[in-house]
């Protein structure tokens, strides 16, 4: 158990790592970050702040002596670089090395029962033009590395289309398209002993490949399947041995939940966990990697929604505060370039 004063090390100075440092910062601790790029949203609340290359071993290892524990903010850090970081490290490095590839993510969920969307390797338009006649269109080419939020990915309407898409030069997968009613995340926090909690899944709606709003109460399309899903990042969460805050994404279809990806860390959908429930992703995160008690997750509202704050909706934000019930988080970035998350909004409903 790590004793207030403590520094806990961030990789990644996204706005995941802002409100990881805020929460950690409650409890007494103080954090830092690493990251190599420009703007690190995350050292406007961090004690110090690493800008290093991820595979600058000395800055990696002096990071590490300067941490009593390290964890990360978003699953594209590179893992040999984090050798140096020893035990140090929580989640384990498992857990990065299963989520960075797409294709060995939805073999892992395979094997322990999960039943992901129908996908085949590309590696070539000919890979392509088999996987389509094979799975059917439409469908999504994606890097099986790197990704989020949309990017890396290509739509497929038809076989003709395979024609003319650029085969990206990394190795990819193609999904084939899946029918459903719903989609929704089921977010755990696990700690290092096997105690696990689960917080209320949202209905999230996308826009573009980059989620938009996560509404609770959910509608009964997902709320009848959570209990499979979460049984799977069950699973999960115990295969990889994790502690922390992980997210598994669903489709909720005629035939069940049906894998998306999986997250190890905490996640968009769950930004409403800060005002609406009685302990957020954030903290729970922040207890699990420092051997403290996981805290209660019950929803304290009868509804809630969350919303993105995305490109240049960020310029006039604080109108939504004209709803009483409206909280407003703001991460600090300084450009609001279209498709950029600049913050969100949970409102709250008791009525």
């Amino acid at each position: 158990m790590l004793k207030p004063g403590s520094t806990i090390g961030i990789l990644g100075g996204g706005q995941l790592g802002r409100m990881l440092a805020i929460a950690a910062a409650q409890m007494g601790y103080r954090c830092i970050a690493y990251s190599p790029e420009k703007e690190i949203v995350a050292g406007d609340v961090c004690a110090d702040v690493f800008r290093n290359k991820w595979d600058d071993a000395q800055a990696m290892a002096a990071f590490g002596q300067a941490c009593d524990v390290v964890t990360w903010e978003f699953e594209n850090v590179p893992v040999a670089p984090l050798a140096a970081l020893g035990e140090k490290l929580v989640p384990n490095a498992r857990a990065l090395e299963t989520a960075q590839d797409r294709l060995n993510e939805k073999r892992f969920v395979e094997g322990l029962g999960g039943q992901p969307a129908p996908y085949a390797t590309v590696d070539s338009r000919s890979d392509l033009i088999e996987a389509i006649d094979r799975i059917g269109a439409p469908g999504i080419l994606k890097t099986r590395g790197e990704g989020y939020d949309g990017k890396g990915q290509w739509r497929i309407q038809s076989a003709h289309d395979a024609e003319g898409v650029s085969i990206p030069s990394t190795p990819a997968i193609y999904e084939g398209f899946v029918t459903f009613e719903a989609e929704f995340s089921v977010i755990l926090a696990r700690g290092a002993d096997g105690e696990m909690v689960f917080w209320d899944s949202t209905h999230n709606i996308h826009e573009g490949g980059m989620l938009a709003t996560s509404t609770l109460p959910a509608p009964d399309s997902v709320t009848m399947q959570v209990e499979k899903a979460r049984n799977l990042a069950r699973q999960v969460a115990d295969a990889l041995n994790y502690v922390g805050v992980l997210t598994l994404e669903f489709f909720a279809t005629s035939s069940g939940p049906v894998f998306n990806e999986m997250a190890p860390r905490v996640h968009n959908s769950g930004h409403w966990t800060i005002e609406g429930a009685a302990t957020s992703q954030f903290t729970n995160h922040i207890r699990a990697i420092c051997g403290l008690p996981l805290g209660d997750t019950r929803t304290i509202a009868p509804g809630m929604v969350m919303r993105n704050i995305v490109g240049k909706d960020a310029n006039t934000p604080h109108e939504t505060l004209s709803d009483p019930a409206t909280q407003l988080h703001l991460y600090g970035k300084a450009r609001a370039l279209d498709g950029r998350k600049m913050g969100h909004t949970t409102t709250l409903k008791f009525d």
